[in-house]
């Protein structure tokens, strides 16, 4: 299992932290280096710059959001990044929530999720591979475009620039089970929101099915701390946000996971809170023993017990959010 890093998007301006962790994981032997977005700093933009400062790191996102640009979009971003790196993007894509999409892209959620990541992904393997001009008779991304409002003009193109590699690894943020079986069909690997090593069991039969090479890459916020329930905090605001807050009370992906992992009464008694505005509230009501089952939190020799459930299963990736430098050189040293 490697380590990867996940640095996650900005809050109210860029972490003066990222640069020095970023070297840093590096400097230990960490495998990738990851930026996500939401709705505020793009993925894109600041993993250049990482990658203008590092040499030998993988460079992924996770994730960057499909509404926020079209298949095309992407992949020029993607093939862009992969020639000033030389060969290191990871690119991890998500669809988002109908909240977000809607209400920050100003885009329908596709009626058919499933259909429309399928072609977001075909629409980018044909501008990495380059064989012909795009074309694709799609319900969300035709090419070239021919809808009623369409001039008619449109023509299939190639990119101009030659991708670096045809093969550079697509991976999807997934949670659903219908979801999560197509990304093992059409993608190279996949990015869980919340992993629980004791509950991995539960993919086996999914996972039974990917290729050589598919990557599981969830990512796990870590802190090497004497207190357990103090260091569990950060781990339960970032779930009381998600679950309360990034998605609406009917329609919450994180929710329904959070539910399918067996604490549903717990997920509906956050989003009650979170829509009342009561968020210390909601946060204190998610369960340490889900926070703790989906992170590596504690002291060394707690985390060195722990880790080994995380190795011990279908995880290739390790995506490590943490800003503290004790934390990364800990499990760099405990997984060598």
């Amino acid at each position: 299992m490697r380590l990867g890093l996940a640095l996650g998007y900005w809050g109210r301006g860029p972490d003066p932290r990222h640069l020095e962790l970023a070297r840093l994981a590096e400097d230990l032997g960490y495998h990738s280096l990851w930026t996500s977005e939401s709705w505020g700093s793009d993925a894109f933009t600041a993993l250049t710059w990482l990658a203008a400062h590092t040499t030998r790191i993988k460079l992924g996102t996770a994730v960057a959001q499909m509404a926020a640009r079209t298949p095309t979009a992407t992949a020029m971003h993607a093939l862009t990044l992969d020639h000033l790196s030389e060969g290191r993007v990871l690119l991890g894509l998500g669809l988002s929530g109908p909240q977000v999409v809607e209400g920050w892209y100003g885009r329908p959620f596709p009626k058919s999720p499933l259909t429309a990541t399928r072609e977001y992904v075909d629409v980018i393997r044909q501008v990495l591979r380059r064989e012909a001009p795009v074309e694709l008779a799609g319900r969300f991304h035709s090419h070239p475009y021919g809808g009623p409002d369409a001039a008619g003009l449109g023509k299939p193109l190639k990119p101009i620039t030659h991708p670096l590699r045809a093969d550079l690894p697509v991976l999807l943020g997934a949670e659903g089970p219908k979801n999560i079986a197509q990304t093992v069909r059409i993608a190279d690997g996949w990015l869980p929101l919340y992993w629980s090593p004791a509950r991995a069991d539960v993919y086996a039969p999914t996972l039974a099915e990917a290729p050589p090479g598919f990557l599981v890459a969830p990512m796990a916020q870590a802190r090497l701390c004497d207190d357990v329930t103090e260091g569990l905090l950060p781990v339960k605001a970032m779930l009381g946000f998600y679950i309360g807050g990034m998605g609406h009370a009917t329609r919450n992906f994180h929710a329904d996971l959070m539910a399918r992992m067996g604490y549903e009464e717990a997920a509906r008694r956050v989003q009650e809170l979170f829509g009342q505005g009561r968020r210390d509230e909601a946060i204190a009501a998610v369960p340490d023993a889900f926070a703790d089952e989906i992170s590596l939190v504690g002291p060394r020799a707690r985390i060195a017990e722990r880790l080994e459930l995380w190795r011990a299963g279908p995880v290739t990736d390790l995506l490590v959010t943490s800003p503290d430098a004790a934390t990364l050189r800990a499990l760099a040293e405990l997984n060598s």
